[in-house]
């Protein structure tokens, strides 16, 4: 009789343990290790995507590191869009900052699109943004800065990333820039 009591605690025990697992496998390893959060769990204690996306960690180039700089100076309510020639997968890091608060839309134009055709990623009102953009596609990726106030504002813009060159788009007309290629003999430690 004894020898079926332990039995059956042995059992209730690998079955409660196993039980245990689970809930902890689908609660907290899920969402931290796979992103995936079947309860909510993950996203409640902070662990989704805990572990990372190694998938683009890193992603090698074709096209030259360039880096650019240029200032616009835009009178009340003028406009200036600022765009950069990107493949798919090129990185383009950035920062802007202007005097006083525009309109801005970080947009991009795939190429083959219908004309006036464009995807915005993020628009606003501000005075400063700064970030990481990796092209979804092929096309012209930038910004476009409106001044909505009544005195001359400023924009600085710079860039470095994969890209060929810049346009610059401004009372219906297009300006073309070469960028800076930077290479091992002008890289600065």
């Amino acid at each position: 009789m004894s020898l079926s009591r332990d039995r059956r605690r042995i059992l209730y025990a690998s079955v409660s343990a196993l039980l245990v697992a689970a809930v902890l496998l689908i609660a907290l390893v899920l969402p931290a290790e796979y992103g995936w959060d079947p309860l909510g769990s993950g996203a409640a204690l902070g662990l989704v995507g805990m572990a990372g996306d190694d998938s683009d960690s890193l992603r090698l180039q074709s096209e030259p590191w360039r880096t650019d700089r240029i200032v616009f100076e835009l009178q009340p309510f003028e406009a200036v869009e600022y765009k950069y020639r990107l493949t798919a997968g090129s990185t383009l890091l950035f920062y802007w900052q202007a005097d006083d608060e525009v309109m801005y839309d970080m947009h991009a134009e795939p190429d083959g699109s219908a004309p006036g055709y464009s995807e915005s990623f993020s628009s606003g009102r501000l005075r400063v943004s700064g970030g990481r953009y990796s092209a979804p596609f092929d096309g012209v990726h930038g910004w476009y800065w409106q001044n909505r106030s009544v005195g001359v504002v400023e924009v600085t813009l710079e860039t470095a990333g994969f890209y060929t060159g810049a346009i610059e788009y401004r009372d219906d007309r297009e300006f073309y820039y070469e960028t800076t290629v930077r290479s091992e003999t002008s890289a600065q430690p």
